[in-house]
């Protein structure tokens, strides 16, 4: 608990990691001296196994992929639990008092529901599966009935324990559901999936608990669920969207209608060279930079803060604006420019920079798009709208680094990108940080 305490503050972040390895090192160590462990041969060998993949993992994984290892660890929280679960279930069977079998059913649903999903939700930020939300007709209802005929199924194991072919039905129906609940969600949506997916894997974790009498069970299953829970409201309020919208309402998935139901765009969409934005650059005197998905995707970061480093010895005043659904994990864009050494004083959420924007020079956007676009505030008609967004339009001059002219995920033609003070630089983002860096110094 106070590791995760300490996970409140970047700058006590790091001890908070490190008292919880040393809380999880405790927990396990005490399990292993507990007088009578069977299969204690087994449960090093799994540790063993366990501790060479997570550390080659940790080592090897680039902070750009950091969601997919979060999704991946979700995963395995719930995997876990259901694993538990079928292992209690069938070594106690018949024996079970209904406390136990009802917190066992439960560990196993969720669990397995959590492993599935999280699968899923690997798979569409690693390119795998499409990141558009999968539908088709009929979908809710189906879902519904996965759903009842789950529920049905628990109770009769609860009447009759001793079925094994119920208990199997039960645990392919929560893999199933698992699957077919994440599979209509877009990502620009995968923040809140994320937070939503870690919940689940905190609750499996404590319904174990429950089922085993093991008090540390219980209690980090809790804290890890109900710290869940707040951040999906915190993610959920940062999109001004209802946790049911995000499950159900299939947002991302282009609609060609609704894109095009709003004002025709007036403007033009002009493209600059390196010179003339290095010009602008040089000529500020004060600069927000705005990262985005597109950032993490062309690993700029580094570039990012070189140039943002450069500038402000320069004597340029350089902030740095971070959305909190910007990217696709709660904080991606905060770990990445951390990774790259930003300083974290430069770095402001929505709420503490959003009145500043038509005070700046010059905004620089790289990778982002829906959420700085300003139909959220003025197209009654966009799927966005009413989402809170970045202001940059209200800045002197905006310049846009993007690799090319397509839609975000929102499938939507972002207005700012057509607006008389806003300049487009097109190519990779690394790239082209570097060739402004590379043009400042000549």
């Amino acid at each position: 608990m106070l590791g995760i305490k300490y996970l409140s503050s970047p700058n006590t972040a790091k001890q908070g990691n490190l008292l919880s390895m040393f809380g999880m090192a405790a927990a396990t160590g005490i399990t292993l001296a507990t007088p009578g462990l069977h299969g204690f041969n087994l449960i090093i060998i799994g540790m063993f196994i366990g501790t060479v993949i997570g550390g080659y993992a940790a080592i090897k994984v680039k902070m750009t992929s950091m969601p997919e290892m979060v999704a991946l660890f979700n995963g395995c929280g719930g995997a876990a639990s259901a694993l538990v679960a079928m292992a209690e279930f069938q070594g106690v069977g018949i024996g079970l008092n209904s406390f136990t079998l009802i917190t066992l059913m439960l560990s196993m649903i969720i669990g397995g529901l959590t492993f599935t999903g999280s699968l899923m939700a690997y798979a569409k930020l690693q390119g795998l599966i499409s990141t558009r939300p999968i539908t088709y007709p009929g979908q809710q209802f189906i879902n519904g009935a996965v759903l009842l005929v789950t529920v049905v199924l628990c109770w009769f194991l609860f009447q009759d324990p001793s079925n094994i072919l119920v208990f199997f039905a039960i645990l392919a129906l929560a893999l199933i559901l698992g699957v077919l609940a994440v599979i209509p969600i877009g990502g620009a949506d995968m923040p809140v999936i994320i937070c939503l997916l870690n919940s689940y894997s905190g609750l499996a974790v404590s319904m174990t608990g429950f089922a085993l009498n093991n008090n540390a069970l219980i209690i980090t299953g809790s804290l890890v669920g109900a710290s869940g829970i707040f951040l999906t409201k915190i993610m959920c309020d940062a999109m001004n969207r209802s946790l049911a919208n995000v499950l159900f309402s299939a947002f991302g998935k282009v609609d060609e209608s609704a894109a095009d139901s709003g004002e025709a765009q007036t403007g033009t969409m002009k493209g600059f060279e390196i010179e003339d934005v290095a010009t602008i650059l040089a000529n500020a005197g004060s600069l927000i930079i705005v990262p985005g998905y597109g950032m993490a995707a062309a690993q700029a970061q580094h570039a990012t803060r070189e140039l943002g480093e450069y500038l402000g010895e320069q004597g340029v005043e350089v902030r740095y604006a971070i959305h909190p659904v910007a990217g696709r994990m709660p904080g991606h864009m905060n770990v990445l420019l951390a990774e790259a050494d930003v300083p974290y004083e430069q770095l402001f959420a929505l709420e503490d920079i959003n009145d500043d924007f038509d005070s700046t020079d010059v905004v620089l956007v790289i990778g982002a798009n829906d959420v700085v676009n300003p139909a959220a505030k003025t197209n009654p008609n966009s799927p966005i709208y009413g989402m809170p967004v970045l202001d940059v339009e209200k800045a002197r001059t905006v310049i846009v680094l993007k690799r090319s002219m397509s839609v975000g995920f929102a499938g939507i033609e972002n207005d700012l990108f057509f607006m008389e003070n806003t300049m487009m630089l097109f190519g990779d983002a690394k790239s082209s940080l570097q060739k402004l860096v590379a043009s400042l110094k000549q």
